[in-house]
């Protein structure tokens, strides 16, 4: 898979992709809206080019009050992210070109008010989807939200990935429609929350079925 390529469809209205990004980011809007008034630290894992947040803070009323972290492991894409950054004026957000499994890189910014999991749970397999989301509690203030993705084609495993975020302390605020032609989750979470164990990996992206 051609990670540069894959978003070009971004760029192409009515395409899967372009309404799933819509979706995410008017979500997003919301939670940052909505977040408690003061600094609001938000991570986004595989971040990709940073479509998903930095289109929203460039002109979002709460855009300096974030600080953020964009782990994404193609150079191609982190290059596209920095500019971005730069072009906008976001002197707070970091992009890191790495492995967004690995929890070492979320030290110093988590646990978050808002954790993004976009592109990850389609191309991982269900064990490391469940994995995945039993650290999401380390990654996450108690009230954050957190927002992921994934397709919604047969076998549609949306149903579980919502009672996994569930078993683990977080409430479902919102799932696209089984034919919206796309996956969008958003949940809250309600835990106490937990300490970041430094050397762990969340998943290990490539291996779904």
């Amino acid at each position: 898979m051609d990670w540069s390529a894959w978003h070009n469809d971004y760029d192409r209205p009515g395409t899967p992709l372009a309404r799933r990004l819509a979706d995410v980011q008017g979500h997003l809007r919301t939670a940052l809206a909505d977040a408690p008034p003061g600094p609001l630290d938000v991570i986004s894992l595989c971040a990709g080019q940073g479509r998903d947040l930095l289109e929203v803070l460039a002109d979002h009323p709460r855009r300096t009050d974030v600080r953020a972290r964009l782990v994404e492991l193609d150079p191609r894409n982190t290059a596209v992210a920095s500019a971005a950054v730069e072009s906008l004026g976001l002197d707070q957000v970091e992009v890191v070109t790495g492995d967004a499994s690995l929890t070492d890189q979320y030290v110093g910014l988590v646990p978050a008010d808002v954790v993004l999991a976009c592109g990850i749970f389609g191309n991982i397999s269900d064990a490391d989807v469940e994995r995945a989301i039993s650290f999401c509690p380390q990654l996450c203030k108690p009230g954050a939200v957190l927002l992921w993705t994934r397709h919604r084609e047969a076998p549609d495993l949306a149903p579980a990935i919502c009672e996994w975020f569930e078993s683990v302390g977080f409430e479902r605020l919102y799932l696209s429609a089984p034919d919206a032609g796309y996956g969008v989750g958003v949940h809250r979470y309600v835990g106490a929350g937990e300490p970041l164990r430094p050397g762990e990996q969340l998943f290990s992206f490539g291996s779904a079925r």
